[in-house]
């Protein structure tokens, strides 16, 4: 069966019971768009119903596993409510539907992992992390409320104030330190990560399949029953902080630098 979305945004192949599914805009260092973005929250239940399939494996294409929200499609959701809207009530399918999904879900952090990109691989089921890999949310820096995952979800990860730390500072979480904070169950080479992640989905795959989905699912409610509402409340902040000065302020001036950096690649003619 093919889960591949029309526009390639995500790349999703199965065999012989492991679905290896890639964020596919390595150019772009995989930041996420809005056609990923829809793609992404209606794939977990796709995948699910699917009887060829046993184990998910989550990685980037490229050098990069998300860079998290495209800087022009940012710019457009404050500009289109009706799209902000839409985007926002997204990322809380998404959020939900990963955490409803019964197959085990492992991430492959095969690079920087940052806002939507860093939440979407905390909340896999293991977490495999590449030794030139970092995390990373920065909502808050840019005049946004952390609300696609880190508000909902990282004090469940994490002890509270660190992850106050984290989400108000938007700082870079090292290799060793998301090991050392339990956010990652390995850190490997970047060259035999997805090989230790396909190996350790191959353990997951021979295991009987019922035990290993409804212990999931127990698992997990944990995780809903503690993130109910908190994950909307958030998003709703989310959408009202697109409004504000700060915003609008921080936004002018990653597009200025935006700029400059395009100017300075643009060959003299």
């Amino acid at each position: 069966m093919d889960h591949n979305p029309p526009g390639k945004e995500l790349l999703v192949e199965t065999q012989d019971g492991i679905c290896v599914v890639k964020f596919n805009r390595p150019d772009q260092l995989n930041a996420v768009v809005r056609p990923m973005h829809e793609a992404l929250a209606g794939l977990w239940s796709q995948l699910a119903a699917d009887p060829e399939i046993d184990v998910i494996v989550l990685t980037g294409e490229g050098r990069a596993f998300s860079a998290g929200g495209d800087l022009a499609h940012l710019e457009q959701m404050g500009l289109d409510t009706a799209l902000r809207a839409a985007e926002l009530a997204t990322g809380s399918r998404l959020f939900k539907e990963m955490l409803a999904c019964p197959l085990p879900i492992i991430a492959a952090v095969n690079g920087p992992a940052v806002g939507l990109g860093c939440n979407i691989a905390l909340m896999c089921d293991l977490v495999y992390m590449s030794d030139q890999a970092f995390f990373a949310d920065p909502h808050v820096s840019v005049g946004l409320t952390a609300g696609d995952g880190g508000a909902a979800y990282w004090p469940l990860t994490m002890s509270i104030v660190v992850a106050k730390e984290l989400l108000f500072f938007g700082g870079r979480v090292s290799p060793s330190r998301a090991l050392a904070l339990g956010l990652v169950n390995e850190v490997v080479s970047n060259d035999e990560l997805l090989a230790r992640a396909l190996t350790v989905a191959r353990r997951l795959a021979d295991l009987p399949p019922q035990a290993v989905r409804s212990t999931k699912q127990a698992i997990n409610l944990y995780l809903t029953q503690a993130s109910a509402g908190v994950i909307d409340v958030a998003l709703a902040a989310e959408y009202e902080s697109f409004d504000t000065p700060e915003h609008h302020a921080v936004l002018a001036k990653l597009q200025a630098a935006a700029t400059r950096t395009r100017d300075a690649t643009e060959p003299i003619r």
